[in-house]
């Protein structure tokens, strides 16, 4: 796969999103702004739901979300926790397997890790596997 830009892998992420999102039939809302905590919002049986959308790239079979914001500037890098109320769902697009992948960030701590292949010493207890988490109504309490 060739190299992206960061913005180009968040647009791609967010566009990958859209057409799964819409693909498991909600209606999908933009923000008019780019400054707005989410993304997309999706819409379905009278409920909105925000979301988030990520780009990680998978490593050694996992992918892994922490929920902060990173800067850098003058004074070094900073780090701030994320806001979890500011979205109801995260959308984690993963270009290894060309799928999208749902979370509520208030189910998990500081990040969440989903695995996207077996673990090499076969652990399976408190594995999250990520096939688990392809379905947004089953997150948002649809189905």
């Amino acid at each position: 796969m060739a190299q992206h830009h960061t913005k180009d892998k968040g647009d791609l992420g967010v566009a990958k999103a859209h057409a799964d999102v819409v693909g498991q039939g909600f209606i999908v809302l933009f923000p008019a702004t780019e400054h707005a905590p989410f993304d997309l919002v999706a819409y379905a049986d009278g409920a909105f739901h925000r979301l988030q959308v990520k780009y990680r790239s998978a490593r050694l079979g996992a992918i892994t979300v922490h929920f902060r914001s990173v800067w850098n500037d003058r004074q070094g890098t900073h780090a701030k926790p994320a806001d979890k109320a500011a979205v109801d769902i995260v959308c984690i697009y993963c270009p290894e397997t060309d799928e999208c992948y749902y979370i509520r960030p208030s189910d998990h701590g500081a990040s969440v890790t989903l695995r996207i292949e077996p673990s090499r010493n076969g652990q399976r207890s408190r594995v999250l596997d990520a096939a688990g988490f392809r379905s947004l109504a089953t997150r948002v309490g649809l189905r």
